[in-house]
């Protein structure tokens, strides 16, 4: 008797345990489901990522190239106008990545304008529109293709160099910046004065080694009218390349994964801060490969000694185009890369 009913809270104990199985299922997929539908997780990505550690990234013939496009965000003027482009090509080969900055005032004949208004221009057809706008405009002058685009707000970036304690940066040549556009005072009216003197600031930097916290390299990759060579896109190109490595340095040696609420608070803003075409599990497997990445294997290119400058009437404006043609710029990117 006493075996009959243990046998029956047996049964009884099996059922339960397959109710609450199906239950616990249930809510597990829902979740996926959701976690799924808002991140861009797939049970099958998710499984990759635990086991193998990477999903499968787009490329051409071995590379897979990120086009980073930085606009000036919050209450700046023309704030969707995308005035850092910069192609991060990605070795699949090797742990390498090549980068190229593409002047924002290259001129584009598919535009009828420059190509840092091509994100602009996609945004007002359609929302997402500018990102693949952007990239269609980044193919036809570089001649390659651009895979993802990541979108950076800077009135937000700064906070991503803050949290890590600041970035150092070796600037290669001192400069003055006495027209740096002060963030909310654009269309101030200044009391009256007529060279509107409290819209900017002086901005300077000194040769050599340099800790910056966010709002000083904000300044010193956004800074356009110094005198001289620092004063043109091109030195800002370097100038941007090299915060993006720094930045990469620094995540690396302050080891934010060990400290969950550091980690949290970089992803907090990062989320905020940009905006990408990538899932989520592409995102995690290209961060982790950047992470492998040493300093030594990141390179710059530019292609300044391949534009010039074609006399103000001829486009109305200040424009860069091709010297030659782009069959030539593309031709020399591509033996870059190789």
């Amino acid at each position: 008797m006493n075996k009959q009913k243990y046998s029956q809270l047996q049964l009884v104990a099996i059922v339960i345990l397959f109710f609450v199985s199906i239950f616990f299922g249930i809510k597990i997929y829902r979740y996926i489901q959701g976690v799924s539908t808002q991140t861009g997780i797939t049970p099958r990505i998710l499984t990759q990522l635990l086991f193998d550690g990477v999903v499968s990234l787009k490329s051409t013939e071995g590379r897979i190239n990120v086009l980073l496009l930085g606009m000036s965000g919050g209450s700046h003027e023309g704030p969707d106008l995308t005035d850092t482009m910069i192609v991060a090509s990605v070795s699949k080969k090797s742990p390498s990545i090549t980068l190229l900055s593409l002047p924002r005032d290259i001129w584009s004949e598919t535009l009828k304008d420059k190509i840092n208004s091509a994100y602009h221009y996609g945004e007002e057809k359609r929302k997402g529109g500018g990102k693949t706008l952007a990239k269609a405009i980044v193919e036809d002058v570089t001649g390659i293709v651009a895979h993802y685009v990541i979108v950076i707000d800077f009135s937000k970036f700064e906070n991503l160099i803050d949290i890590v304690g600041g970035v150092d940066i070796v600037v290669p040549k001192a400069f003055i910046d006495t027209e740096y556009p002060v963030a909310g005072k654009e269309n101030d009216d200044c009391g009256g004065d007529i060279t509107f003197a409290c819209r900017y600031e002086t901005v300077q930097f000194q040769a050599g080694f340099q800790h910056m916290n966010g709002s000083m390299a904000l300044k010193y990759v956004r800074s356009r009218h110094a005198e001289g060579d620092e004063g043109t896109d091109f030195a800002r190109g370097v100038r941007q390349q090299d915060i993006i490595v720094a930045l990469k340095e620094k995540i690396m040696k302050s080891k934010p994964w060990l400290h969950p609420n550091t980690s949290l608070k970089l992803l907090q803003i990062a989320d905020v801060a940009t905006d990408t075409d990538m899932t989520i599990g592409e995102q995690l497997t290209m961060g982790k490969y950047l992470m492998s990445v040493q300093l030594q294997a990141i390179t710059k290119i530019s292609i300044e000694p391949l534009l010039i400058t074609p006399p103000s009437w001829m486009y109305g404006r200040y424009v860069l185009v091709p010297e030659k043609d782009y069959e030539t710029i593309h031709a020399f990117i591509r033996s870059t890369l190789k």
